[in-house]
C-alpha cells in the first residue's frame, strides 16, 4: 500500500540579491520620494488626488486675480509676505488631509518594524515623511507665489518689482513648511485613524485661531495693544508671519503690535522641537 506525499516543496526560483546595496540614506530618499508623490496622489486611486489637487488650484486663485489686476488697472493687490496667512484656511485643510495620509495607515497595520527591520531607523523615517510634508507645503506656497511675480514682471508694472517681498516670502514659506509640517506630523501621528487626524488637526487649527483672535480683540479693546500681537502667536501663520519679518524684512500683517523679533524666533524653534520631539517619542514607543 503506498500513501501519497502530504508536503511538496516547490522551486519557485528564489535568489538572494547579489547587487550594490545603497544603504540608509538611499532607502531614506526612497521613502522621502515615495510620501511626497502620495501626498499630491500620485501612484494612487483618483480619488486620492481629488482634495489635493483640487486645494492646489484654490492656493493659485488669489495669483490669478492678482496677475489679472496688475495688467488692467497697474495696481499691486496682493502682498507676497502675506500671501500664507490670507490663504491659511486652505493649507489648513491641505495639513489635516494630508499629514494622517503619512502615518496612519503604518500606525494601523503595524508594518513599522518592516521598514525598520534594515537599514533604515526611526529618525530616517521620521526625517522622511517630515521631510516629504515639507516640501508639498513649500510647493503650495512656492508656486502661486512665484507665478506673481513672473507675472508682475511680465505685466511691466511701475516702479521696480517687488524682487525683496517675493523672496522673503520663499523664506517664509520654508518657515511655514517646517513648523506645520511638524506640527502636523505630530498631531496625527498619535492616533492609527486617518478620520481622527484629520480632525485633530483641524481642531488644532480652529482652536488656535480663535483663541488668539478672540485673546488679540479683548487686548486690544481694553488698550493693551503692546500685548495683542503676543496673543495672535498662539496661531501657527502669525508666528510665521512675525518670525518671517524678522528674519527678512517684510512686513508683517500686523503691524501695530509686533512682538522682538528674536522672541518670535525663538518661540518657532522651541514649537519645532517640541513636535519633532513628539513624533520621534511617538515612533519610538510604537518600533518597540
Amino acid at each position: 500500500m503506498t500513501t501519497e506525499p502530504t508536503a511538496v516543496i516547490h522551486d519557485i526560483g528564489y535568489r538572494h540579491y547579489d547587487g550594490v546595496r545603497l544603504g540608509r540614506g538611499r532607502a531614506t530618499l526612497a521613502l522621502g520620494v515615495q510620501s511626497l508623490r502620495g501626498v499630491f496622489g500620485l501612484g494612487r486611486t483618483v480619488r486620492a488626488k481629488i482634495m489635493p489637487l483640487l486645494l492646489a488650484a484654490i492656493m493659485l486663485m488669489p495669483t490669478v486675480v492678482s496677475i489679472g489686476v496688475m495688467a488692467l488697472a497697474k495696481q499691486f493687490v496682493m502682498p507676497y509676505p502675506n500671501y500664507a496667512v490670507f490663504m491659511q484656511a486652505v493649507i489648513a485643510v491641505f495639513l489635516a488631509a494630508q499629514s494622517p495620509y503619512l502615518v496612519a495607515p503604518d500606525l494601523r497595520f503595524r508594518v513599522l518594524p518592516l521598514y525598520l527591520s534594515r537599514p533604515l531607523t526611526v529618525t530616517d523615517y521620521v526625517l522622511a515623511k517630515l521631510a516629504a510634508l515639507a516640501v508639498a507645503l513649500f510647493g503650495l506656497l512656492a508656486v502661486p507665489l512665484t507665478i506673481e511675480f513672473v507675472g508682475e514682471l511680465l505685466v511691466d508694472m511701475p516702479g521696480p518689482p517687488h524682487t525683496a517681498d517675493y523672496l522673503g516670502a520663499l523664506g517664509g514659506a520654508v518657515l511655514h513648511a517646517v513648523l506645520l509640517s511638524s506640527v502636523g506630523i505630530a498631531l496625527a501621528s498619535f492616533t492609527p485613524r486617518r478620520g481622527l487626524g484629520v480632525a485633530s488637526v483641524i481642531a488644532f487649527y480652529m482652536f488656535t485661531a480663535a483663541v488668539s483672535g478672540i485673546f488679540a480683540g479683548v487686548l486690544i479693546s481694553s488698550g493693551r495693544d503692546d500685548l495683542a500681537g503676543w496673543a495672535l502667536l498662539l496661531n501657527p501663520f502669525f508666528l510665521v508671519d512675525y518670525a518671517q519679518s524678522a528674519l527678512f524684512g517684510t512686513t508683517p500683517v500686523n503691524t501695530e503690535s509686533a512682538p522682538p523679533g528674536i522672541a518670535t524666533c525663538l518661540i518657532l524653534l522651541a514649537v519645532i522641537a517640541v513636535a519633532v520631539t513628539g513624533v520621534l517619542l511617538r515612533y519610538r514607543k510604537a518600533a518597540s
